[in-house]
């Protein structure tokens, strides 16, 4: 059966192209896919060409091989009903709700050690944000809140917003989400923000970090995709306070303030990314756990806030110029495969 795939194809481009997935060898899956998910983050930077030269795709994901030079597919948000299984495969896998970390198209074959059982009555629109409850997951594991602490978020899309809905489980002293977009902030206070704010008017909105052992915040945790958002992060912190980066730049630059108090107050800046899972947690946690740590949450996210288009797959163009072109109305847009 002749099927299609997205691939990026040049800057701002992205083109449907035929192709055949064939039937499922002895032990795979063939998977039809309901749902891809679009990231805003990640693939906004393969889409407008963002992306270091010669980078790996992602050397933890075996379905995104090679780098990130056009044409290529990219993606990693697909779920989707089995519908045939190879012949040393249980039957019971037909009919079966799946998700994947696959790139976008209309099916895929895949073991079945590759993909991941969605829960009874999820739906394939909620199962296609796993990865962002995913990430989220691991960058609460990374910034480790503690009880009565003062945190801030920078940034309301997808991935600040599950972060925010899991730091609101905490018993913090307050939460406070900054993003420039309304809409965004007004989701963030549906999920659990104490306050929000903007940007411009951040001084006075959060404890300004002084070096002070009260003044200040606690974990600052930085989302927005905006490099020169290290420097509000820095700006608000307290002495030996934490900031926890789970934005990847790609090849945007911003001049970073390390020179006041950032070096004298001891402020610690890490990463967290999902590829991996931070040294000092591997003895207790793997990928297995954290995914289903994932899982049990994924329904406690209000999934449906979060997605603001479902757009057909064939019209996929039209979802990547809206959230290059239109971040204010966008927040998650899915493609729904017929």
């Amino acid at each position: 059966m002749t099927d299609a795939a997205l691939y990026f194809t040049a800057p701002e481009t992205v083109d449907i192209r035929e192709t055949v997935v064939g039937p499922p060898d002895d032990d795979e899956l063939l998977v039809d896919t309901r749902v891809s998910a679009i990231s805003a983050g990640t693939e906004l930077l393969v889409y407008r060409d963002q992306t270091p030269p010669d980078f790996p795709a992602d050397e933890a994901l075996d379905t995104l091989d090679g780098d990130l030079s056009y044409p290529l597919q990219y993606g990693y948000a697909t779920s989707g009903v089995v519908r045939e299984v190879g012949d040393t495969v249980d039957s019971d896998w037909v009919g079966r709700s799946v998700f994947s970390f696959v790139p976008h198209q209309t099916s895929f074959r895949a073991t079945p050690d590759s993909v991941i059982t969605l829960p009874p009555g999820t739906t394939a629109a909620t199962g296609s944000l796993l990865p962002s409850v995913e990430t989220a997951t691991n960058i609460v594991l990374d910034a480790a809140p503690r009880l009565g602490e003062r945190a801030v978020v920078f940034g309301a899309g997808v991935i600040g917003l599950c972060v925010t809905r899991l730091l609101a489980a905490f018993p913090l002293e307050s939460l406070v989400v900054v993003d420039p977009i309304e809409r965004r902030r007004a989701l963030a206070a549906e999920f659990g923000a104490d306050r929000t704010t903007t940007p411009a008017a951040l001084d006075g909105a959060v404890p300004a970090g002084t070096g002070s052992a009260v003044d200040g915040v606690d974990l600052a945790i930085e989302l927005s995709g905006q490099p020169s958002a290290l420097d509000d992060a820095i700006d608000v912190v307290g002495y030996d306070a934490r900031i926890v980066v789970g934005s990847w730049y790609g090849t945007k630059r911003e001049p970073i303030d390390l020179g006041g108090r950032f070096h004298r107050d001891r402020i610690d800046i890490v990463s967290s990314q999902v590829s991996t899972i931070s040294p000092e947690l591997r003895g207790r946690w793997d990928r297995d756990r954290r995914m289903d740590a994932a899982l049990d949450r994924l329904d406690r996210i209000p999934t449906d806030e979060l997605i603001t288009h479902r757009i057909p797959f064939e019209r996929a163009a039209e979802a990547y110029e809206l959230l290059d072109s239109e971040p204010d109305a966008a927040v998650q847009v899915i493609l729904e495969h017929s």
